[in-house]
């Protein structure tokens, strides 16, 4: 039995295999069109999930999609006759959209697929996103959690998972949305809605929560977490290109402008912005409001969820929380859940956002509908495209580099002194991460412990914000050396919870950690990942840490690396001292390179 799953046409589309009941394919859409957030119909994903599955097009039984196009449209033309006239423009934009795309995907799986029309099926939107978190733990049975901006009419839903079923409890519905709320301030930061909300979240440890009550103005919050937003403030549902209306300027005042410098008086002028700037300790007033607003809004997000979980709690009487949805990417508020202890274990799939539904959607079928056994717990993520040394072979001589290939004997140990020295390097391994993180097999390495590190990588490499932080990659072994937390859970090897960091630590690995004494960590297991841990072991060896900084293999605005030419690329293009592809090394100016 070969199922398929597919999440597209909103944000972060995706495919999902499912044969046999084991997860055997993971890919995102954009990894293969390089265009951040492609929500195209995943054609190139597809395509990758059969090669990996051993499949052809007439082996696939099921595709299945995680969404019900009809409701949401429902919803949509609903909003629209709510606001006319001034919601025309959505009319325009979304009408002739649904009807010559999104309302015809049978048809497109049949055209790209040639699978019949029977053979498609939809799951609910929430459901889906429920699906990836409770049939990909390892849990019997959980509470079951999904926050996100909107799916056909939820918003958020509550419910529980035995054995092979989900039965959802509660939900709360559109317009009304925690994670479309924290999106407005997205917008009003300066940043990119479903994009940039992971920069509120770093933003806000520049400030303070001193605008609490301003957002209560906003948003009505019920003891069980469920939230009633005031519509005169926010015009989302009716626009399609402004989220909040001229009475949330008059109590917030201007929006932030896209793309302008963020410093604060106590973090100073950053030098590698350049010459100080006349209007400097303006700006720096400035910068110190909208952090406090982006503090606020983080505090209003973190106590809404601990209502809810707690509520949950209540309601089902269960030990676990499977939690999944966009709002589950947001570490700093996982943090939150994990030491109030509402509940003993958690687990969050890795791709929470969108791209999760389509592994969600195909578990479903799987469980839910055909009635078969919950799969094994999702552990392995390096289940995108894997290339063969021809391939990256076939790069390195299209683009006429010299290398070196190094033997696993010497490799890592070569690889670890060159971070030692300062080196920053392009690390590239077989399968690509399932989810936003890169975890060890599309990663930028560093040395944690040069304080100038995160500056060099954020401004020389990565071409972004110069506050931005950055993770580190810490050896299991090793793990509660560097953090303060209580137990060991899964979410923790996907760089999902950010923790607050030892004080003895923080001297020692400064470079991956935020300015607020925290980061967002990734435990490197042995088991799961035998090459990453090798590097990092060897490093520890070399200098006592056994920490590496780890960023994603990309630079602002695109995606992470998938093919050996695109780790050349962004090689070549960027601040990277070496790229180490497999066993082959490509260093820059080092002389009396091997050409074999």
């Amino acid at each position: 039995m070969n199922i398929l799953g597919v999440s597209c046409w909103y944000h972060d589309a995706a495919a999902a295999l499912i044969k046999n009941g084991e997860i055997v394919a993971l890919n995102q859409e954009e990894r293969f069109s390089r265009i951040k957030h492609d929500f195209s119909f995943p054609s190139k994903a597809i395509d990758s999930c059969l090669e990996q599955g051993r499949l052809s097009k007439s082996d696939i039984d099921f595709v299945v999609f995680y969404d019900k196009p009809i409701l949401k449209f429902e919803r949509i033309i609903s909003s629209i006759l709510s606001t006319v006239p001034g919601s025309l423009a959505v009319f325009r934009e979304a009408v002739p959209l649904w009807l010559s795309q999104k309302f015809k995907f049978h048809k497109t799986v049949k055209k790209a697929l040639g699978v019949r029309p029977d053979k498609v099926c939809f799951c609910y939107h929430h459901l889906a996103h429920a699906a990836s978190g409770f049939f990909a733990s390892a849990f019997d049975q959980s509470a079951i959690l999904t926050v996100d901006g909107a799916g056909e009419w939820a918003t958020a839903t509550l419910g529980v998972g035995k054995g092979n079923a989900i039965k959802i409890l509660k939900e709360m519905r559109f317009p009304h949305s925690l994670g479309l709320l924290y999106s407005v301030f997205t917008a009003f930061l300066g940043f990119k809605v479903n994009n940039g909300e992971y920069k509120v979240m770093g933003m806000a440890s520049y400030g303070e929560p001193k605008y609490v009550d301003k957002i209560y103005k906003l948003v009505e919050v019920g003891d069980q977490g469920s939230i009633k937003l005031n519509m005169d403030y926010f015009s989302f549902h009716r626009s399609t290109s402004k989220a909040y209306t001229r009475e949330f300027v008059k109590l917030f005042g201007e929006p932030r402008k896209p793309g302008s410098l963020f410093y604060t008086e106590n973090t100073e002028f950053p030098v590698y912005f350049g010459q100080n700037q006349p209007d400097h300790q303006e700006q720096a007033v400035k910068n110190q409001y909208y952090a406090d607003i982006a503090a606020s809004i983080q505090k209003v997000l973190e106590d809404t969820l601990i209502k809810i979980a707690s509520y949950l709690k209540k309601e089902t009487g269960m030990k676990n929380l499977c939690y999944a949805g966009g709002v589950a990417l947001n570490s700093k508020a996982n943090y939150e859940l994990l030491e109030r202890k509402i509940f003993e274990d958690i687990f969050i799939q890795p791709a929470a956002t969108d791209a999760g539904g389509a592994l969600g959607a195909a578990l479903w079928l799987w469980c839910q509908v055909l009635g078969r056994e919950k799969p094994k717990s999702l552990k392995n993520i390096y289940l995108g495209k894997s290339f063969p040394e021809s391939e990256i072979i076939k790069g390195i001589k299209n683009n006429n580099l010299q290398y070196k290939k190094i033997d696993d004997s010497e490799l890592f140990e070569i690889i670890a002194g060159r971070l030692s020295e300062g080196k920053v390097i392009g690390w590239f391994q077989a399968g690509a991460e399932w989810g936003a993180r890169a975890l060890g097999n599309r990663s930028i390495l560093a040395d944690p412990r040069n304080p100038q590190m995160k500056n060099r990588v954020n401004m020389k490499i990565k071409f972004r914000e110069p506050y931005r932080p950055f993770a580190p990659s810490i050896l299991d072994e090793d793990i509660d050396k560097y953090i303060q937390r209580e137990k060991e859970i899964q979410p923790d090897d996907y760089m999902l919870i950010t923790y607050p960091v030892k004080k003895e630590k923080m001297r020692v690995i400064p470079a991956a950690i935020h300015v607020n004494g925290t980061a967002r960590v990734q435990v490197v297991r042995k088991e799961m990942n035998l090459r990453f841990w090798k590097l990092i072991k060897a490093f520890k060896e070399l200098t006592g840490v056994g920490a590496i900084l780890n960023t994603s293999f990309n630079l602002k605005g695109q995606p992470i690396v998938n093919s050996p030419e695109d780790a050349i690329k962004t090689f070549l293009s960027s601040g990277i001292d070496m790229l180490v592809m497999g066993n082959w090394v490509i260093e820059k100016k080092i002389p009396n390179q091997i050409r074999e």
